[in-house]
């Protein structure tokens, strides 16, 4: 498998994660968003839509998947074990509507797309808007978490929530969004941290990452 990736792209940084957890082995490809290589042609023609992150599998002819939950859904059913999703139904389908708010309800806001086009609006400061929209979205996760959560968002193991989890509160961060009011999923945050997956996933251990 190859792995075309940014250190710092949420949407990405799920994909590493979850190939992680399943002790997957892959060949990582950075692409640098801030030079704009993802919208030259080369990496075009392997992703017409110009965004990380992209698998390639080999499966006897090159085969392309991208879109982070697209991707997690080919490798849970490739590598089932260990599940990203609670074999119970419900709490299956609230892992997938947690991961959900974060992707589709949270994540989008803090891009920075999304940023310029508000900015070209005549907003002075397009994070304020990103920060009030995030807020929101967290709200909303938190009170649904709590009805679920254990060590984890969904008890005692790791889901697709938690992988969506992660990059969000530290792309939060990057936009100055006070977490305080969110205790559950801080919670969580610190247990995902205690694990050698999440660990070896997080943005600031990618070879692309900035060095201090």
């Amino acid at each position: 498998m190859i792995f075309y990736d940014y250190w710092r792209s949420s949407s990405a940084w799920r994909v590493r994660l979850a190939l992680h957890i399943k002790g997957i082995a892959f060949e990582r490809r950075p692409v640098n968003l801030l030079t704009g290589e993802n919208h030259g042609p080369a990496f075009r023609a392997i992703n017409p839509m110009g965004q990380v992150p992209v698998l390639v599998i080999d499966d006897g002819a090159p085969r392309v998947l991208t879109e982070s939950q697209a991707i997690i859904g080919y490798l849970e059913q490739l590598h089932p074990t260990p599940a990203l999703f609670p074999s119970e139904p419900w709490k299956a389908a609230r892992a997938r509507q947690l991961a959900e708010t974060i992707v589709s309800g949270i994540q989008p806001y803090q891009n920075v797309a999304f940023q310029l086009l508000i900015g070209k609006s005549g907003v002075p400061d397009p994070r304020v808007v990103s920060r009030q929209l995030i807020h929101r979205g967290l709200a909303a996760l938190e009170a649904a978490a709590r009805e679920t959560a254990g060590t984890f968002l969904i008890g005692g193991a790791p889901t697709i929530a938690d992988i969506c989890l992660i990059p969000q509160l530290y792309g939060s961060r990057r936009l100055q969004v006070d977490l305080g009011a969110y205790p559950t999923l801080l919670r969580v945050e610190e247990a995902c941290a205690g694990l050698p997956a999440f660990r070896a996933a997080h943005a600031e251990t990618q070879s692309d990452a900035p060095k201090p």
